[in-house]
């Protein structure tokens, strides 16, 4: 669990860097949440 946070930490760096506007930077952190929304719904014992 804890390199998965690492990894995606690690790849939100460049998203964050990239974008130039407020309305960017809310896509970039919506688009990781999103990300770490689905791997704990595939994480969830079933």
């Amino acid at each position: 669990m804890k390199a998965l946070l690492i990894a995606l930490v690690g790849l939100s760096v460049p998203w964050l860097s990239a974008c130039n506007t407020v309305e960017g930077a809310g896509k970039d952190v919506k688009a990781a949440g999103q990300a770490i929304e689905n791997t704990a719904k595939q994480a969830k014992p079933k």
